[in-house]
């Protein structure tokens, strides 16, 4: 399969570039800086394209979506101090080159903040929320809103547990819809690999178009 992730050497990009090369998929990989990929180009000199794009810049975004037949955006608005609105202008500009280029389908890294809580209220909401995750939090709720007002792209939205921590996949998790899944302690945690490994199953084997689903232990 041809896979554009774009935030590809980013926290959960990097768990899904190298989840996508080990599954023997052809990746090409939209990065600021094309150097944090070098090693894995190496690692995988057949299989990995590494591109140098600004995701702000729409038209530069649209050749390199060409032909895919998936694209998987990771892309976080964390490298900027307006953390909100960086991504949701980065997130325009990506819906926009996706529209544009007829991707066959569009998977987004969303969050978890947007998740309900047993009484109904976001997770967002909940007095204690970390006030130093509102931006990002805030950013990937309006980019679900957002898809969900689309009607024509066939689009996927994945939300992590609460706390999602660097890790190797083990295979054995959860697979959930709007509501904030909790093991027996009450905990809500999902390791990168295992959401990168949920979320390339969703690339392969769709069972959630145009739908938020989730993913936890």
């Amino acid at each position: 399969m041809q896979i554009v992730i774009i935030g590809a050497s980013g926290f959960i990009g990097s768990a899904l570039t190298t989840e996508a090369l080990q599954r023997g998929h052809q990746v090409r990989a939209l990065v600021r800086d094309a150097g944090k990929l070098a090693a894995l180009q190496q690692q995988y000199p057949q299989q990995l394209e590494v591109v140098s794009v600004d995701v702000l810049d729409s038209a530069a975004l649209v050749p390199a979506l060409a032909e895919p037949q998936v694209v998987i955006s990771a892309f976080s608005g964390h490298s900027d101090s307006d953390v909100s609105g960086y991504y949701q202008r980065g997130f325009a500009s990506i819906l926009a080159a996706v529209k544009q280029s007829a991707v066959e389908r569009f998977l987004l890294v969303g969050g978890a903040a947007s998740l309900l809580l047993p009484d109904g209220s976001k997770l967002l909401d909940s007095p204690d929320f970390p006030a130093a995750y509102r931006g990002s939090a805030e950013g990937a709720y309006a980019a679900l809103q957002q898809l969900r007002g689309e009607t024509s792209l066939n689009w996927s939205y994945l939300s992590p547990a609460a706390e999602i921590f660097p890790g190797a996949a083990t295979g054995q998790f959860r697979i959930g819809g709007d509501l904030l899944l909790t093991d027996a302690a009450g905990r809500s945690r999902i390791s990168t690999g295992d959401y990168a490994v949920a979320l390339l199953n969703e690339a392969e084997q769709p069972l959630h178009s145009r739908q938020r689903f989730s993913v936890a232990y």
